[in-house]
């Protein structure tokens, strides 16, 4: 049943599939609690109220024997740090490019979650599964590390000598037995390249991350206004970061997504275009994307800050529209990109493309 599971997941498209029980991380609770009272969850509240589930698999689904964890590519075409310093245009994730990846792996996983219940039933086995894409309380990551997948770089995020660390990851709990297979270690050695490159020094400690400098957590989680300080280090991206990703070494190994619809639609979009948008336009030009979660106000703010690093003049008119906009966290940013552009370069906390 494993192998024929295996091969089935490539044959959906998935890249590689390992097993783990669900209490395979018992060391997951422990660096959760921590990680939460040391406040560095920011504003992700959710991860707090469903700390009991998210730490203790087993916990979430009692039921649950096997824990099936797959790995999907979404490897960017090209160079993902390429439109940084370019002024008058945002950098957007990749991961974020194409389609949502919640709904194309979901959809994958349905049909090998279905697959698995009609071939356990050829064999007489009762067989319940259920499918997790990122929004329940499942630590995706440190499951994937028992299951073989990979193993959490010293950016915390998965990584893998043989798809480096461009992939989503999506489980699928069941109540059949099958065989785990041993958990991946760290070949990270001394390499500090991810950590390096950082442009706001997000990870306090190797294999630790501080969300409340990332340029991931500030663009898309973070509410209200970003430190002043902040600001300035996330130049022109205006929906998350993939800087620590793209310095890990271990990419050369990476292979070229198969899904199509990770293909990139988004681009390098102007930045006076998603300042001006609306609710209604906003919502249109990103329907069917990752990044029409973070809604109108927060994507307009994104933009004005990376307006006020851009160094821009001419982008001046389009920051002062926005001074008194419905939304005060927009006007306060439209106010500062105004101070930024107002000011010589040299004399700016900071510009398209600066690094530190």
């Amino acid at each position: 049943m494993k192998r024929r599971l295996h091969d089935q997941a490539l044959a959906e498209g998935f890249s590689a599939m390992g097993i783990c029980r669900p209490d395979a991380i018992p060391q997951a609770a422990g660096q959760l609690r921590a990680f939460l009272a040391q406040g560095r969850h920011g504003q992700m509240q959710w991860m707090a109220e469903r700390e009991g589930w998210r730490g203790n698999p087993a916990a979430l689904w009692p039921e649950a024997r096997s824990v099936i964890m797959l790995a999907e590519l979404y490897t960017p075409e090209g160079d993902p740090l390429a439109g940084h310093g370019q002024a008058g245009r945002g950098v957007v994730s990749a991961y974020a490019q194409g389609k949502d990846y919640h709904d194309l792996v979901k959809r994958r996983l349905k049909r090998l979650g279905r697959w698995l219940i009609d071939q356990a039933a050829r064999q007489g086995t009762a067989c319940e599964i259920k499918v997790f894409v990122d929004t329940a309380p499942v630590m995706e990551k440190p499951l994937a590390q028992a299951a073989g997948l990979g193993w959490q770089g010293k950016h915390t995020n998965l990584l893998s000598r043989d798809l480096g660390n461009w992939f989503f990851l999506g489980a699928i709990f069941t109540t059949l037995e099958l065989e785990p297979d041993a958990p991946e270690i760290s070949h990270c050695g001394s390499c500090t390249g991810c950590l390096d490159a950082c442009p706001t020094a997000a990870f306090p400690a190797p294999y630790q991350l501080d969300a409340r400098r990332c340029i991931s957590y500030l663009t898309i989680e973070h509410d209200g206004p970003v430190a002043p300080e902040l600001r300035a280090l996330m130049g022109n991206r205006v929906y998350g970061c993939d800087d620590c990703l793209a310095a890990c070494p271990w990419n050369k190994f990476a292979r070229a997504a198969r899904e199509i619809g990770y293909a990139p639609r988004v681009g390098l979009p102007e930045l006076a275009d998603l300042a001006g948008l609306d609710d209604a336009a906003f919502r249109a030009r990103f329907a069917g994307s990752p990044v029409k979660r973070i809604g109108r106000n927060r994507m307009v703010r994104n933009a004005l800050y990376a307006i006020g690093n851009s160094g821009e003049a001419a982008l001046a008119p389009v920051a002062a529209g926005l001074t008194g906009d419905a939304d005060p966290t927009v006007a306060e940013a439209a106010r500062w990109a105004l101070g930024q552009l107002s000011q010589p370069q040299d004399a700016r906390v900071g510009f398209a493309g600066e690094s530190c």
